[in-house]
């Protein structure tokens, strides 16, 4: 993580390791396999393979944020509509942050953490983004940023 961007939650480079494993279940969307190159992290992560195709073998960036704004100015406390009406502008505006620097974005929420297998410090961070799902797993120091129930956005680039 960089700390120069606070909304920043998470940040590493994967390879993709395997596309459809478990067979193709829907036309436009891919189940991609992925391995960390620098945190030990696994991926499991559903994309929409028209908009952004991955092959085995092709390694990208992931980050997972809070908001796309370089610095995390969104309120803390939602106080009405406030937070979803500066998402809505800065994603109408030219300046679009972090979106900016990558080639595909989603937003989704964290809906669960499992920490089940005891004793090896790894636990897995879900999330969803519309439907197509994500699983995060590693060393739960890696996701420490991560809370259930916030909502995130997933930016990829290769």
């Amino acid at each position: 993580m960089n700390d120069d961007r606070p909304n920043v939650i998470f940040e590493d480079r994967f390879e993709v390791k395997a596309v459809d494993e478990d067979g193709k279940k829907f036309d436009r969307v891919s189940r991609i396999k992925a391995e960390s190159r620098d945190m030990g992290m696994s991926l499991h992560l559903d994309i929409a393979n028209e908009l952004y195709p991955l092959q085995t073998g092709e390694v990208f960036s992931l980050l997972l944020a809070r908001s796309l704004k370089p610095e995390d100015d969104v309120p803390e406390e939602e106080d009405g509509d406030a937070p979803r009406k500066i998402k809505r502008e800065l994603w109408r505006a030219d300046d679009q942050g972090l979106a900016n620097d990558y080639d595909y974005v989603l937003f989704g929420k964290v809906y669960k953490f499992d920490d089940s297998v005891r004793g090896d410090n790894q636990t897995t961070a879900y999330a969803s983004f519309g439907g197509l799902l994500m699983a995060l797993r590693g060393s739960f120091r890696h996701l420490a940023g991560v809370t259930v129930g916030e909502n995130v956005y997933l930016l990829m680039r290769k």
